[in-house]
């Protein structure tokens, strides 16, 4: 038999769960960063992979592709060529340059892909709920008005409907479909 909680136990509940997802979101980015600045520092180490991609310089690391775009770098786990294209028009990264942005995710993988590669650029990320959408956790409730990208399973498709940026598809495919609207965004792609 389940406890009954009452609504304040219910909500501090749901207040150490997301915080308890913040601390590891963080310590997954930091940890990305902080792999990142090692891996320069041996560059010249053998094992890596050089290929260039649209006149784009990626380096393969431990499976991931890192390119650096000015002074900024990102990291994806499929090379361009591995990803689908996508013919839809999307904004490009410039539109969520010092702007929050909003993301809601049924797929961990994608998400951290958005948080480790868009938070060099976005004025913060966090999680939020759609309007429309039911929701667990103490979320704020976002719409098309806002930065928001919406990972979740459904038919494959890339499309941005205003602010609003929907990655649909196969649970096992979602990583390929976010680093797909990356590139796009990123104009690699």
């Amino acid at each position: 038999m389940r406890k009954i909680l009452s609504k304040s136990e219910q909500e501090k509940k749901r207040k150490r769960n997301s915080i308890i997802i913040g601390v590891i979101l963080m310590i997954v980015m930091f940890g990305s960063v902080f792999g990142v600045v090692v891996g320069s520092l041996g560059q010249g180490s053998s094992g890596k992979n050089k290929m260039e991609y649209n006149g784009y310089e990626f380096l393969n690391e431990n499976g991931l592709w890192k390119v650096s775009i000015g002074e900024i770098n990102f990291i994806f786990r499929y090379f361009p060529t591995e990803t689908t294209d996508t013919t839809n028009i999307l904004k490009n990264v410039n539109n969520y340059y010092n702007k929050p942005l909003y993301v809601y995710s049924e797929e961990a993988e994608s998400e951290i892909e958005v948080y480790a590669n868009l938070q060099q650029i976005a004025a913060r990320i966090q999680p939020a709920c759609f309007s429309n959408e039911t929701c667990e956790g103490d979320f704020p409730i976002k719409t098309c008005s806002d930065n928001f990208i919406i990972i979740e399973n459904g038919t494959e498709e890339i499309t941005q409907v205003e602010n609003c940026v929907y990655i649909k598809g196969e649970k096992q495919e979602l990583l390929k479909l976010t680093d797909s609207f990356l590139y796009k965004i990123l104009d690699i792609k």
